[in-house]
């Protein structure tokens, strides 16, 4: 069935929004606009040369039509923490087996029909946050979506990650010590060290910086979660301050308070994961505002399996819903992000984290707004992404059901369309 879906797409895309210039007008049942909560009855989005040109009533003369007048359609959505070059890593076994077992030509390969789920879902834009050893791979995969050479999401890339020695797999004592292990990250020590390393990422295509603040997870005897900071102040600061330098946003693995403190404190952008959010945390996130990327549905995914062996998922899990909450109350601007490649992407749809957001204390609206207005202004993006203003990228999903109503209905969408070019036919 889905391979038939997608001849389906291919279909499509080569028969409306190909010829440059051409009008297409997509007719909409209910038009959402998450930037300013409104609903639209029987709109039509207007389209020319991949970007939204109005949102009127009427089909222009001489328009391509596109009939969704029986879908509730908003903008496309937004995934801002993914890793396509990673197919599911519920413990090290799986982990271990992609690195050392899978060539990268057959990782990209297998990235690109992650790409295309990741489409026909509905998410048109994708931040992903390391490569896990792929070198500059995921550049590779951001420029063949551009080119046209492969079908998927618009990617923002963060290439390799960055990581001090002794702090990211595989290593340690799982292997012989005779053996150079590969790195699922590019180790860093010293600030000048750290400082080149952004550099040399940058040079190769890098729109972001990935670090990892934090590593080793465990409860205090005063039951309070904390970890091992992975950077000096002095390393992370450097990253940061290069990345800013020239124009680069980073992203912060953080657990728990101890990488959260560091990692703010060094300017970063936006805090990955933040299962533990203690009252400081989340004042100063809020004050600063750097984006939350909560990832809850890989928590969920790898909470059971990993507990098995280490408790301390449990209790992070358990941490979870109460941070989630006492970061919205705060007014920390959450960006939806998935983990996707944490979890196989062909096993649970991305879509599953806009539920858990309704489920921990978000309207449908504000989880809407997680993926299209908070996720295009956590990549800078504002007047391109996640919006229905003139001069957006035309990208627009359509759904058989009211999210307002269900939030559910975000998976199962029935239309997809990237920059004006029909990936999934409404109605699917």
């Amino acid at each position: 069935m889905r391979m038939l879906a997608w001849a389906a797409a291919l279909l499509c895309e080569s028969a409306l929004g190909q010829q440059q210039g051409s009008v297409i007008a997509v007719k909409t049942g209910r038009l959402l606009d998450p930037a300013s909560q409104k609903i639209r009855t029987g709109a039509v989005v207007v389209i020319q040369d991949g970007r939204i040109k109005s949102v009127g009533e009427g089909v222009p003369p001489g328009a391509q039509v596109v009939d969704a007048s029986g879908l509730t359609v908003s903008p496309g959505f937004i995934d801002t923490h993914t890793h396509v070059l990673l197919q599911g890593d519920l413990t090290d076994v799986e982990y271990d087996a992609q690195i050392l077992k899978e060539s990268l030509p057959y990782r990209a390969l297998r990235a690109t029909r992650a790409m295309r789920i990741a489409l026909e879902h509905g998410f048109t834009t994708l931040r992903d946050v390391g490569n896990e050893g792929g070198g500059f791979a995921d550049v590779d995969l951001k420029r063949a979506v551009e080119a046209g050479v492969v079908v998927g999401p618009r990617l923002f890339v963060a290439t390799k990650a960055l990581a001090p020695t002794g702090a990211y797999g595989l290593g340690g004592t799982a292997y012989s010590w005779e053996l150079p292990m590969p790195k699922g990250v590019q180790l860093c020590d010293g600030a000048d060290a750290c400082r080149q390393a952004v550099r040399d990422q940058i040079s190769h295509g890098a729109d972001w910086i990935k670090v990892y603040a934090d590593r080793g997870y465990y409860t205090r005897p005063d039951g309070q979660i904390r970890s091992l900071p992975n950077f000096t102040e002095e390393e992370l600061k450097a990253i940061v301050d290069q990345a800013h330098r020239t124009n680069r946003r980073v992203a912060a693995h953080s657990m728990t308070p101890t990488g959260h403190a560091i990692a703010l404190a060094a300017g970063v952008d936006s805090i990955e994961h933040g299962d533990v959010i203690d009252d400081a945390t989340a004042k100063v996130m809020a004050q600063k505002k750097v984006f939350l990327s909560p990832t809850l549905t890989v928590g969920a995914y790898v909470e059971a399996a990993r507990s098995k062996t280490n408790p301390i998922w449990a209790a992070l899990g358990k941490a979870s819903e109460e941070s989630f909450r006492r970061a919205l109350g705060a007014g920390v601007p959450i960006a939806l992000g998935t983990d996707a490649g944490g979890f196989p992407w062909d096993t649970l749809n991305q879509a599953e984290e806009f539920r858990r957001y309704v489920a921990w204390g978000m309207t449908p609206w504000q989880a809407l707004r997680s993926a299209t207005v908070t996720a295009a202004a956590l990549l800078g993006k504002e007047a391109e992404l996640g919006t229905l203003a003139p001069g957006g990228h035309a990208d627009l999903v359509g759904m058989k059901e009211d999210p307002l109503k269900d939030i559910t209905a975000t998976e199962r969408v029935s239309f997809v369309m990237k920059e004006g070019v029909v990936v999934v036919p409404p109605g699917r």
